[in-house]
This record gives C-alpha cells, sequence and structure tokens, in this order.
C-alpha cells in the first residue's frame, strides 16, 4: 500500500491573498487570513485558527471553505483584533481522517512563507498599536551624528583640556591611542584617560556638520560622573565641567539651531555612579548619599542586598548601582517635578532622549517619561537601545511594548546593522537578507520602521571600517595588538568600497540614518575604547568624506528616499535592492511630497560584474538615470530595463519623470 500524501498547505503573511491588511495594524482592526490546502488522498474535516494574545488567552475558530482555485481548496476567516494594544499570535491546524497537521511560522520565525508541522508550530505575529502614536514627521526625513564628546574636538580658545578630574590620564597628542589603566588584579578601571574634547568644541564644528547634510546630533551622555564616558552620571542636572557648563549647552542648543540642526541628549536613567550625588561611595559630595545613611532621600532610590556594601548593580559592576525606577522620589525628580531631568534639559533646549538600555527600565517608566515629554514639547523624540527586533523583546521575563503607541519612537536598529554586515562579508545572500528585513518590516507599525535609527557604527562595537577590512578577528589579537593594528593597504581600500556599499543603503533605506562620529572619515579601530578613537582633524579620508556628502545630499534631495514606498528585491545572490517611489504627490504617510521611482542596488561580489534586467513594465517607458555616475541614461526596450554592476558597486537609478 502506498503511503498517503501530505496535504500541501500554505500561507504568506507578506500576500494580501492569504493576510490583509500587511504587517502591523491599529487596535480593532479586521483581518482577513487565508490558507489554501492541495487536494490529496486524505479528506479535510476541519480547518482552524488558533490565535490568541498573552492577555486574554487563545480562540480555536473554525475557518470556511470559499473556493476552489486549481485544485486548491482555499479557506478564509475574518476577525476583529482587539481593541487594546497587544501582540496577537496565530497558526492554522488541519485535521484529516488520518492525522492533524498544523502550519505555521517558518523556523526563523521571520514570517512571510510558513511550513508544515506535526507538531505545535512556531506562531506568526500580528503587532497591534495605538491608532494616533505617531512619529514626528520632522524626525523621519533627518540625516543624525553621534558625538562622543571628549573624543570630537576640543574648542577652548589656548587648547588646554578643561577642568581635569583628579588623578585623570590626560593625553597631550590628540592622535594617541585611547586605553583603559586596570588593576591588574581586579581588571577594575583604576585611572580614566581623557582627550579634552567639550561642547565649545561641537559648536566650533557645527558648520562642519551642517555641511555633511546633519540635522540631528545624538551626544554621548554629558552630564558630571567620574568616567569619561559619563555612564556613570554624577548629576543629572550639571554638566560635567571637562565638556562646560549649563551655559555652554545652551549656546550649542542655540547655535545649533540656527543651522537647522537639532539636540538630543544620551538619558541614563536605570542606574547611576556610585561616586554620584545620589550614592555618594567615595564621600566626594556634600550631603548623605543613600550609601551614607538609611535617612538619605536617596536611599530608596537603590537596592540594598546587606546595607551599605552589596547592592544592585549595572551587570555587577559596583560603580554603577542600579536605581528603583518605579521609586516615586525617583521619578518625580527625573520625570514629573516643577524642575524635573527632563524639564531641565528640554527648557534648555534638547529635542530628546536616547534612553540607554531600555532593556533594564521598566515600562511604566518609560510610559510615563514619555507621556511627559510630549507635553513638554510635542514634537520631541525617544529613542530605546534595543539590541534585537523591538517588536516582541522580552526581558526580565517582562514583554516589552517600546513600539505598541506609549513608549518608544524610535529604536537603535542594530537589527539593520547585523544584516547588511552579514551580508557584505558574505554570510548572507541577498535572499536571507530580503527575509530579514521583511520581519522587521511586517513587525514594525510603519511609522516605526520609517523611523528607526540606522546605524552602522555606535560606541558599542567595533569601528565599521575594521569589520569590513576583514581584521583578524578581536579574540585572537592581544589588548596591545588590538591598538596597534592597522588595515593593510589592500585591506582599506576593500573595507573602503564596502563602507560605501553600506553607507549607500543606509541613507537610501526607510529610518533616520545615523553616522558615528569619524566613520565618515576613516577611523579604524576594535572594540571599547578603541572605537573611541579621536576624530582625526586633518587627517580625514577625503574620498570618503566627499563620498558622504554626496550621499546625503541625495537623500536630502529625493522625498522618496525618506518616505516614499519600500519594495524589497533581492535579484541576484550577491546583488540586494528595492524600489523606493512616492506616486500621485503623496508619500506613505499621505503628506505632500514630489513624485520619484528609483532603484538602489549594491553588488557584494568582490570580483564579478553583474549585468541586471528589471521589468519596468508598469511604469511607462521614459529612460532611467544612474546619478551616482554622470548622470548616465538608461533606455527602456521592451518594458525592460538593463543595467551592470561591476564588482563592490552600487548604483542609484531614478526615473526621468
Amino acid at each position: 500500500m502506498r503511503p498517503l500524501k501530505i496535504p500541501w498547505i500554505h500561507h504568506d503573511s507578506h500576500q494580501s491573498f492569504y493576510r490583509t491588511p500587511f504587517g502591523a495594524v491599529t487596535c480593532q482592526h479586521r483581518v482577513s487570513f487565508g490558507l489554501s490546502v492541495e487536494d490529496g488522498e486524505e479528506e479535510i474535516y476541519q480547518v482552524a485558527l488558533r490565535l490568541w494574545t498573552d492577555q486574554e488567552g487563545e480562540k480555536l475558530l473554525s475557518m470556511r471553505l470559499v473556493e476552489s482555485i486549481n485544485n486548491q481548496q482555499i479557506y478564509r476567516l475574518v476577525f476583529d483584533l482587539p481593541s487594546y494594544p497587544c501582540l496577537v499570535w496565530y497558526y492554522f491546524i488541519i485535521t484529516t481522517n488520518t492525522s492533524t497537521y498544523y502550519y505555521g511560522n517558518n523556523p526563523h520565525q521571520q514570517g512571510g512563507i510558513g511550513q508544515v508541522y506535526l507538531y505545535q508550530p512556531p506562531a506568526y505575529q500580528i503587532t497591534v498599536h495605538k491608532e494616533n502614536s505617531l512619529v514626528p514627521s520632522w524626525f523621519k526625513s533627518s540625516v543624525m551624528y553621534q558625538i562622543f564628546v571628549d573624543r570630537f574636538f576640543n574648542g577652548s580658545e589656548d587648547g588646554r583640556i578643561m577642568n581635569p578630574k583628579p588623578g585623570a590620564y590626560l593625553y597631550s597628542d590628540w592622535n594617541a591611542t585611547p586605553s583603559y589603566i586596570r588593576d591588574q588584579k581586579t581588571g577594575a578601571i583604576v585611572q580614566y584617560d581623557f582627550f579634552g574634547g567639550n561642547l565649545a568644541g561641537v559648536i566650533k564644528k557645527l558648520p562642519y556638520l551642517q555641511s555633511l547634510g546633519i540635522n540631528l546630533i545624538y551626544l554621548n551622555p554629558i552630564f558630571e560622573s567620574s568616567s569619561n564616558h559619563k555612564y556613570d552620571t554624577a548629576d543629572y542636572k550639571k554638566i560635567d565641567p571637562m565638556y562646560g557648563d549649563h551655559e555652554a549647552f545652551q549656546s550649542l542648543c542655540e547655535e545649533a539651531e540656527k543651522l537647522g540642526i537639532s539636540i538630543i541628549l544620551d538619558g541614563v536613567f536605570s542606574h547611576t555612579g556610585s561616586d554620584s550625588i545620589y550614592f555618594n561611595k567615595n564621600g566626594n559630595y556634600p550631603g548623605l548619599g543613600a550609601y551614607q545613611s538609611t535617612v538619605s532621600p536617596y536611599y530608596p532610590w537603590y537596592r540594598f542586598e546587606v546595607y551599605p556594601d552589596q547592592y544592585d548593580c549595572w551587570w555587577g559592576i559596583d560603580t554603577m548601582p542600579n536605581t528603583n525606577e518605579t521609586e516615586p522620589t525617583f521619578q518625580g525628580f527625573i520625570i514629573h517635578d516643577e524642575d524635573s531631568v527632563l524639564q531641565h534639559w528640554m527648557d534648555s533646549g534638547a529635542k530628546g532622549w536616547r534612553l540607554d538600555v531600555a532593556d533594564e527600565l521598566p515600562g511604566s517608566f518609560i510610559k510615563a517619561l514619555r507621556k511627559r515629554m510630549k507635553e513638554i514639547y510635542p514634537e520631541s523624540i525617544l529613542i530605546g537601545e534595543v539590541w534585537e527586533d523591538a517588536s516582541h523583546k522580552i526581558s526580565h521575563g517582562e514583554s516589552r511594548e517600546y513600539l505598541l503607541g506609549e513608549e518608544l519612537d524610535s529604536i537603535m536598529n542594530y537589527p539593520f546593522r547585523h544584516i547588511l554586515l552579514d551580508f557584505i562579508l558574505g554570510h548572507f545572500n541577498s535572499k536571507e537578507v530580503h527575509q530579514a528585513f521583511m520581519c522587521l518590516y511586517e513587525n514594525y507599525p510603519r511609522h516605526h520602521f520609517y523611523a528607526t535609527m540606522n546605524l552602522i557604527g555606535s560606541h558599542d562595537v567595533p569601528r565599521i571600517l575594521t569589520l569590513l577590512g576583514d581584521a583578524p578577528p578581536e579574540s585572537s589579537l592581544s589588548k596591545e595588538e588590538q591598538g596597534l593594528y592597522r588595515l593593510s593597504p589592500e585591506q582599506k581600500k576593500k573595507a573602503l568600497k564596502r563602507l560605501t556599499l553600506l553607507s549607500l543603503v543606509q541613507m537610501t533605506f526607510p529610518g533616520v540614518p545615523c553616522i558615528y562620529y569619524g566613520d565618515e572619515a576613516g577611523v579604524e579601530g576594535y572594540s571599547d575604547p578603541l572605537n573611541r578613537r579621536t576624530y582625526p582633524w586633518g587627517r580625514e579620508d577625503q574620498v570618503l568624506l566627499t563620498w558622504y556628502r554626496k550621499i546625503i545630499e541625495i537623500r536630502r534631495q529625493y522625498d522618496a528616499l525618506s518616505t516614499g514606498d519600500w519594495i524589497s528585491l533581492p535579484i541576484h545572490e550577491d546583488i540586494y535592492g528595492y524600489m523606493r517611489c512616492i506616486e500621485c504627490q503623496r508619500d506613505i504617510f499621505g503628506e505632500n511630497k514630489k513624485n520619484n521611482r528609483i532603484f538602489v542596488f549594491i553588488n557584494r561580489s568582490l570580483h564579478q560584474e553583474i549585468p541586471l534586467t528589471i521589468d519596468v513594465a508598469s511604469f511607462g517607458d521614459q529612460p532611467w538615470m544612474d546619478i551616482l555616475h554622470d548622470s548616465h541614461e538608461f533606455s527602456v526596450l521592451d518594458s525592460k530595463l538593463n543595467i551592470s554592476l561591476k564588482p563592490l558597486e552600487g548604483k542609484i537609478i531614478v526615473q526621468k519623470l
């Protein structure tokens, strides 16, 4: 007796035939689900949709056979989503006369085409978000620049380092290699090194940033602390004296605004420094800190296990005691008081905040902070440090609600960086890139997908140029070897070509591109502290710098590259691309913008020139123009656009309308 044929079952969450509307939806929206089952030797008894939320539990809903198409039985169901923000999960159960089959998400849980299982499968996700929680339009069209202040520029008139800290190591050579001076036994940092960058230096370099095309600056922490990185806050309401003072910050905001540039601050609220007004472990501040007395007003801000020397701290680092963010006096100080930290700095000119380690902050704290921010300045921006898909992040056993409408406007898009690096270094092919990006596109509310902070470098990862030059793995080198390592001329040539491809995508992809200071100038380096080298003033890679100016100008020139529709095109194993377009003078958010049709392609191959043929029948026969290469024109022949990409080449092809 021959074996029974397993029914061919299909659902694709990216296709409107199987699920509509696509992707994340607003509360109470109606969603149509479809499933096709091929006729086989087994008799179908029932097709059901198992659907659930964490709040209400599961529903098992019978689907109705609505039509037969080419030996396919089509089952459908329409469902009204919950009235509250949440994640809805679903998969299908197919019962036959002999077996029970399950159809769920693919093993990578990336949405789109799923898979048949004989057991409970991974579920598909629908993000259900509040309707009126949109990200301000100005942000979605921004180009951001991240500055680690100590390493950017010293703007003091005499060139001296301002107000050095006792025991600090001060460099006399701006181009020296940064290093941590640690205790040989414990590994603890015993002396911080400083180069002398300050807010006056940022002010002096505003014309440079304007010439680059920047209209938004994100500053790493600038409040008083004992370290060079400032993630161990000592006083939330005081600029670190090595950087300047309150007047210097106000001047920065005022001068930046004159040039059309906004300022966002780094909010480090999950922990403070142990050497701070609030904890005061070292006794360097007047008054009683939490470490010194249980009657200190700051004592409830911390969690002591055995008072005073055993306390909850960030990743076990005892110089960074964790705060109790739900403590009313702490929330009042940061958020609600008349002169709260939020109010103080936003009144001084800050247009938003980046939340350090958002995973460590309770959702209630983020909700309260965002609500107060929007009351102070409705167009302000709240960005969260999240390293994964932020739509279904779980931290400390809590399902996070970053993108459901009451918390973040934007997130640091580390998945974007990971996907592109894996592609350019040969770990992903273009189809895998497509699937990974489509997963984010499906899971993120549209206004969030177009507002993600798209980075390829930051203070927490090795310099992008070092990675793109195929440098030896960091773990294979000693700390001394890492500090001395530089790419060879041949490695650097390859790295620079690859960086032009990544930055080309960064500046033409939905979201807000963010340049980590010095990446545009050719800075190299492994992980912290080597990724925090000084900006190489006077030693910039001028070819790379010219490229960045060009590609940023192109982004600003074409509305479609900010808020136009996005269609992913995995057209060849080594070529990834997409289309950006605006039709009928309306962008994807319904705002009045210029019509554009644009193709973007990058070829990651080191040696192969690859020809492409693109069907453009639906776009008319107007010619297309390569705006990166002397506006070379391509004619449309038989509704086809024929182009070719050389090794490590990118193209932006714009239709002449």
